[in-house]
């Protein structure tokens, strides 16, 4: 086996969803090196120095996107497409985050078990533990939504499901894509917590039956249904092996160029704008203000920058119209504008 070397970057938060009540707790938190590598036998990519020991979850860890009808749209396009492949409506949601995905499909009339150790709520069918083959679960339908770019060894994960499931059943699977990344050079998007980075390519290597792949969420997250009995080990070839660009860091002077002394806000606290913030803050620029939706962010602080997050009513009325606002998720464009009343200039860092 043999590693190609293809990014770094120095000194991240492990979590950049886990939220601080202390501004000094979140500039002190836990922090590690990215330092991306293609293994040449597999072609699969992920972070090789990563430890996975630092990786406790726990009901600190907020990344619930729901609140928003932008995403809740793309939670509507996860159902289509397991209606249209999945054979019985039941299936385990491992790592089912706050429940709010199962929730949901449970209104739409399908019966879901969830496992995730930060969910908050009451429900009986979600256990607050890590996927374990111990655990005795079985369905003709897995589902992974946003869980395997955090597991170290993604294929052997995948066994192990596969396994527990006695080798049958049907698999959705979504991640973040690594060439939407590329091609936006979408440094922000660039974690610790996400050991792996994944291409539609990589899910072809791994089974031999895909029922259905594309793309979601404008691009920026991939998906798959594919059988567990075709799991496979993935074999790198020629035209597997990938080419960082070579300027992805290059927008930073950019946008740092194009940021005011003051009243410089970011829309977004979730993963993309914690990284922005870092990296702002590393370029020399003055960030004021965090916006988020997220009530569970809202007064809470973000890992390593230590900026503080508000909601749209608190920040909105301190700044003049027309201060600029660095928003994280072109998604959510409209929907920002809306629930600013359009009275601001509206960057888009993607």
């Amino acid at each position: 086996m043999s590693l190609n070397e293809l990014f770094r970057v120095e000194n991240l938060p492990v979590f950049q969803n886990r939220m601080f009540s202390e501004r000094a707790c979140a500039v002190n938190c836990t922090k590690g090196d990215v330092v991306l590598v293609q293994n040449t036998d597999t072609g699969l990519i992920y972070n090789a120095a990563f430890n996975q020991s630092l990786m406790q979850y726990d009901e600190d860890y907020q990344n619930e996107q729901a609140h928003s009808t932008v995403f809740q749209n793309h939670l509507n396009d996860v159902k289509s497409i397991i209606e249209r492949c999945f054979i019985t409506k039941s299936f385990i949601e491992v790592g089912c985050g706050k429940g709010y995905f199962l929730e949901y499909m449970g209104k739409a009339g399908y019966d879901v078990i969830g496992l995730d150790p930060t969910y908050e709520g009451s429900n009986p069918k979600v256990i607050k533990k890590y996927f374990e083959p111990s655990l005795g679960l079985m369905s003709d339908g897995i589902v992974l939504r946003h869980v395997l770019e955090h597991v170290s060894d993604p294929h052997d994960f995948l066994i192990k499901i596969a396994k527990a499931n006695g080798n049958k059943g049907y698999i959705y699977i979504e991640v973040p894509c690594l060439d939407w990344i590329c091609e936006h050079r979408a440094w922000f998007d660039i974690f610790y917590e996400h050991v792996n980075y994944f291409r539609l390519t990589d899910f072809h290597r791994m089974f031999g039956s895909l029922i259905e792949s594309g793309h979601v969420f404008g691009g920026q997250y991939l998906y798959i249904i594919a059988d567990l009995a075709s799991l496979k080990k993935p074999m790198c070839t020629e035209e597997d092996i990938f080419v960082f660009p070579s300027d992805f860091l290059s927008d930073i002077n950019r946008i740092a160029n194009v940021a005011k002394p003051q009243n410089n806000v970011i829309w977004g606290g979730a993963s993309k704008g914690v990284i922005f913030a870092l990296y702002m803050q590393r370029a020399g620029v003055n960030v004021d203000y965090v916006i988020d939706i997220n009530p569970a962010k809202q007064g809470k602080y973000l890992g390593a920058s230590g900026l503080k997050v508000s909601s749209p009513k608190e920040v909105l009325d301190k700044i003049k119209k027309g201060s600029d606002i660095f928003v994280m998720n072109s998604n959510y464009l409209e929907e920002i504008i809306e629930l600013s009343n359009n009275q601001f200039n509206y960057i888009k860092v993607d």
